[in-house]
């Protein structure tokens, strides 16, 4: 689990509820700071116990760079909840979900940026359509490996999907709580409100599905989108060394993240916006050659 250091949102950043042709989401959507129309937009996916508040390090930066942002909860994950009746968390209706989203947005082709397990998403929404250019400008996998996750993790999972149908969400968050990072009072409670509100069939699903990803780097490489791969480090998540071979083979930029952790997102914004700015730069000098 992420652990959030502030829950401050900027002034633009309007909380919404997105209404697709697969349910409703609950979205930030940051309108790109000063005068100008937005030159590109951007769809941020929380990982694994993740939200849309992940990201809010980030959006202040992202807007100031011209970039419209939208940031959501998927499926099962805190605001959204189920989404629509009779839900299923499959990887790939998940990842349709992604689709659905850029389509009831209708802001053209946007830059996909999935965190953790929202990588993992954003990949099967890429490679689920193809690469559809009137879908994706560019796809940013952060902190996100090629395959299952590392064996320290899969332990953690395990325990979790051991549990899940014995044990209440509530009963649970003292295992799950996350110690490490000192985080304001406000914070905490926000943390345990929002593990509260996930959905225990989209946990499962998600562990399982982190247990047992295959490696579709050949596929995503054979796919002609710009791709980008964010590796904050230390990381005990996916190793940085799978991470930045993945980036290797997929012919992507790569950007070292030293101190950004398993959330360069939260830990180094800064440097992470940065990097996510300019890499969606280099894409619009592509489009423009």
């Amino acid at each position: 689990m992420s652990q959030l250091l502030t829950l401050e949102v900027p002034d633009n950043a309007r909380p919404v509820r997105l209404d697709t042709a697969r349910g409703v989401f609950a979205a930030f959507d940051v309108a790109p700071a000063g005068p100008a129309p937005a030159r590109a937009t951007a769809l941020l996916v929380p990982g694994f116990m993740g939200s849309k508040e992940d990201f809010l390090p980030l959006l202040s930066a992202l807007s100031d760079g011209g970039v419209r942002v939208l940031a959501v909860d998927g499926r099962g994950q805190y605001e959204t909840g189920a989404a629509s009746p009779n839900p299923s968390y499959s990887r790939d209706s998940l990842a349709r979900d992604l689709a659905a989203l850029v389509e009831h947005v209708g802001a053209g082709p946007v830059h996909l940026v999935g965190h953790s397990y929202g990588g993992l998403l954003a990949r099967a929404a890429v490679l689920g359509t193809q690469g559809d250019p009137s879908l994706w400008a560019s796809v940013t996998l952060v902190n996100f490996g090629p395959a299952g996750v590392s064996p320290r993790q899969q332990e953690r999972l395990r325990l979790l999907l051991s549990v899940i149908d014995s044990m209440t969400l509530a009963d649970m968050w003292p295992f799950v709580r996350n110690d490490e990072v000192p985080a304001p009072r406000e914070v905490d409670l926000f943390m345990e409100r929002r593990w509260l509100r996930n959905a225990p069939e989209h946990l499962s699903a998600a562990a399982e599905q982190m247990l047992n990803e295959a490696d579709e780097t050949p596929r995503l490489a054979q796919l002609p989108l710009p791709k980008f791969v964010v590796s904050g480090t230390p990381d005990e998540t996916w190793a940085p060394e799978g991470v930045e071979r993945m980036a290797r083979e997929l012919g992507a930029r790569l950007c070292r993240i030293e101190g950004g952790g398993h959330s360069p997102n939260v830990h180094r914004p800064a440097e992470t916006a940065s990097a996510l700015l300019g890499f969606w730069d280099s894409c619009q000098e592509r489009v423009a050659v």
